[in-house]
C-alpha cells in the first residue's frame, strides 16, 4: 500500500490530522490498533469547560471522514517497524483478526448467543461484555469484534449471523505502507495506579483512577451514568486526589497539564448528580491555566468543594470508610478525611512509553521526538488537553505537506 501521509494512531489527534490532510487533497491512511478510532476522548463522559458530550465533536468529524474518498482507516492494525527516509518510509503494520467484516449490521444477534464473558477493558473492566462485542454505542467502523483472548471458537456467534459477517478462521497480517511523511498519534495510557501502593488501589473497590471515574458518570458507562460505590449506593463525600504519581521523580516526574481541570468538572458532575455531597480536592499546585481560570473560579464558588493544598500521603479502609492521609500545607495540621469514595487523578503516560516502535526516537519520558518526515502530535508530543491536541495535529499536517510535496 503506497499513501501521501500516514497517520499512526486514530485518537482524537489522528483523526484531526487525518481529515485535515485528506481535505487539502492527499491520500491518507489512518492505522489504529484497537477495534475502533476515538481514542480516550470517546472514553470521555464531557468536556472542561463547556461540560457538553464528546460524542457531538465526534460526530462531525466521521462525517467528515466519511467524505473524504482518499481517505482510508484501517483497525486493529499496529505499526511495529519504521524505516527509511522522508519521502520513502517503510512501515511494517500488523493486523490482527477482527473476526467480523463489513457485512456486519451491528444487529446484537451473535452477542445474544456468546456463551462467555471478558472484562470490558472500554470501561476499564468495571462490567462486562461477551467475547463477541461492540465496543462502544458509537463505535467506527460500526463492526463487532471477537476478543481472541477468551473466545473458544465454538460458532454459536457464527450460526445467529443472517449476514456471513463472522469468520473464526482469520488470520493476523503483516503488511508493508510506503508512506512519504508520517504523523505519530499514539495517544497516551493512563498511568499504571497499582504502582501507587500507598493510595491503596486494588485494594479498595472505591477506590477509583480520573478515567475511571469518566466512564463511571458516562451515559453509556457501566452503570448508565449514575455515580455509585460499588455497593450501588451513592457516595456522599469524595475525596479527588492530584498528582497521584505525577510530579514524582520514582513515577513521572513530569505534570500532565489537565488532571486538575479534569477534577474539577469530576467535582462538579458530583455536585449537580447528588445535591448533598461533599468534595474534597487534594492537590500540590492548581494548574488551570489561561481561558480555564474561569473555570476554576466557578468551582471554586460551591461551598461543598473543599480545595485542600497538601499531597496525599496514604490512603487505607477503615470501618466500612476511606480515610485520606494528608497534610495541609496552609494550616500546617495533618489531615484524615473520612470519605465514601477517592478518585486518583493518575497521569497521561504517552503509549510509547511502553510499546515502542523500532525506528523512531524518544525522550527520557517516553514521548516521541520530532525528525524529518516524522511529526509528533498531541500526547505522543507531550500531554495536552483536546483543544491543543487539534491544534498541535494541524500543525503536524502543515509540516507533512512540507515532507510530501519535497
Amino acid at each position: 500500500m503506497e499513501v501521501d501521509i500516514l497517520v499512526i494512531g486514530g485518537g482524537i489527534s489522528g483523526i484531526t490530522a487525518a481529515v485535515e490532510a485528506a481535505e487539502t487533497g492527499y491520500n491518507v491512511l489512518i492505522i489504529e490498533k484497537n477495534p475502533y478510532i476515538g481514542g480516550r476522548v470517546v472514553q470521555l463522559t464531557k468536556y472542561f469547560p463547556k461540560m457538553c458530550p464528546p460524542y457531538c465533536g465526534l460526530e462531525i468529524f466521521l462525517k467528515r471522514l466519511k467524505n473524504c474518498k482518499n481517505l482510508k482507516v484501517m483497525t486493529m492494525a499496529e505499526a511495529k517497524k519504521i524505516e527509511g527516509v522522508p519521502g520513502d518510509f517503510k512501515v511494517t503494520v500488523e493486523i490482527k483478526p477482527r473476526y467480523v467484516n463489513e457485512n456486519c449490521t451491528a444487529c446484537g444477534e451473535c452477542e445474544k448467543v456468546c456463551p462467555i464473558e471478558r472484562p470490558n477493558d472500554f470501561n476499564f473492566g468495571m462490567d462486562k461484555t461477551k467475547a463477541i462485542y461492540l465496543p462502544h454505542d458509537m463505535a467506527y467502523p460500526p463492526y463487532y469484534v471477537i476478543d481472541d483472548g477468551v473466545c473458544n471458537k465454538c460458532g454459536e456467534c457464527v450460526k445467529a449471523c443472517k449476514y456471513n459477517a463472522i469468520n473464526l478462521d482469520e488470520q493476523k497480517q503483516e503488511i508493508t505502507i510506503n508512506a512519504k511523511a508520517i504523523i505519530v498519534a499514539t495517544g497516551f495510557n493512563p498511568y499504571d495506579a497499582r504502582k501507587l501502593d500507598m493510595l491503596g488501589f486494588g485494594k479498595h473497590p472505591d477506590i477509583l483512577t480520573n478515567m475511571m471515574f469518566e466512564r463511571l458518570a458516562s451515559p453509556n458507562g457501566p452503570t448508565k451514568g449514575k455515580i455509585v460505590k460499588s455497593d450501588g449506593t451513592e457516595p456522599k463525600t469524595i475525596a479527588f486526589v492530584q498528582c497521584a504519581g505525577s510530579r514524582d521523580e520514582n513515577h513521572l516526574p513530569y505534570c500532565s497539564m489537565i488532571c486538575c481541570l479534569a477534577s474539577m468538572k469530576h467535582a462538579l458532575l458530583v455536585r449537580e448528580q447528588i445535591p448533598d455531597s461533599k468534595v474534597y480536592i487534594f492537590y500540590i499546585d492548581i494548574r488551570a491555566y489561561g481561558r480555564y481560570e474561569d473555570f476554576f473560579q466557578r468551582v471554586q464558588k460551591d461551598e461543598n468543594i473543599a480545595f485542600i493544598k497538601g499531597k496525599v500521603a496514604k490512603v487505607e479502609s477503615r470501618n466500612g470508610k476511606l480515610v485520606v492521609m494528608a497534610e495541609d500545607v496552609e494550616s500546617g495540621r495533618r489531615v484524615s478525611q473520612e470519605v465514601d469514595m477517592v478518585v486518583l487523578a493518575v497521569g497521561m503516560q504517552p503509549s510509547t512509553a511502553v510499546n515502542k516502535i523500532e525506528g523512531l526516537e524518544y525522550d527520557d519520558y517516553g514521548f516521541v521526538i520530532e525528525k524529518e518526515g516524522i511529526i509528533p502530535c498531541g500526547v505522543a508530543r507531550m500531554p495536552a488537553d483536546v483543544a491543543s491536541s487539534n491544534r498541535d495535529a494541524t500543525g503536524a499536517v502543515l509540516k507533512a505537506i512540507q515532507v510530501v510535496r519535497g
